[in-house]
């Protein structure tokens, strides 16, 4: 088995057009040769900023999610604290902001427990789970795109909604099921 730095890119890009642009994403459609050696195209979604994930959890066990309506999805959704890290600022400034502007929430810790690629057979898009305690409680300031709920609940009752598959934000579950490994294994 080959090492990771030693496998090659077995994908050839014969030419690249920019598809759409916005503030947030651009798309780029490639004509490519694939790795089985025929023609074809590929197209790719490019984040202009990461995702953020804030995992808070106060001194009595407890964490808060926000719920919002998610207009891609068309579905009402109950996520950890999360939004877009501009890429001209640290991951950790990003979730601070996100932090207390959908929660009114402060943290003296922060523990960065994973990175990642979110659905990476058609984006780039990186991101960043944090979790944060000592947790200080201030006003919110949400976006103008944002109507946000927020429930505080304990970590415990969290992670087993999660089990039961009660949540389907992919950086929510990965941050519970991180923090949790991480809790069990003393590390956090």
């Amino acid at each position: 088995m080959k090492k990771h730095d030693e496998i090659v890119n077995p994908w050839k890009i014969l030419s690249s057009k920019p598809g759409y642009d916005n503030p947030w994403i651009s798309v780029t459609e490639h004509k490519v040769i694939t790795p089985g050696g025929e023609p074809g195209i590929y197209g790719v979604v490019h984040f202009k900023n990461y995702a953020i994930a804030v995992l808070p959890i106060d001194d009595k066990g407890f964490t808060y999610l926000v719920g919002q309506y998610r207009f891609a999805t068309q579905e009402y959704s109950w996520e950890v604290p999360e939004g877009g890290g501009k890429m001209d600022q640290s991951p950790l400034e990003s979730a601070q902001r996100e932090l207390k502007e959908e929660t009114g929430l402060e943290a003296e810790q922060w523990s960065m427990i994973h990175e990642l690629h979110l659905s990476n057979s058609a984006t780039d898009e990186r991101g960043f789970v944090f979790v944060a305690k000592k947790l200080k409680q201030g006003k919110s300031s949400p976006e103008d795109t944002e109507d946000l709920k927020v429930e505080k609940i304990p970590f415990d009752e969290l992670y087993q909604r999660v089990m039961r598959g009660e949540y389907r934000d992919a950086l929510t579950v990965i941050a519970v099921l991180k923090a949790k490994a991480l809790m069990d294994n003393g590390a956090l």
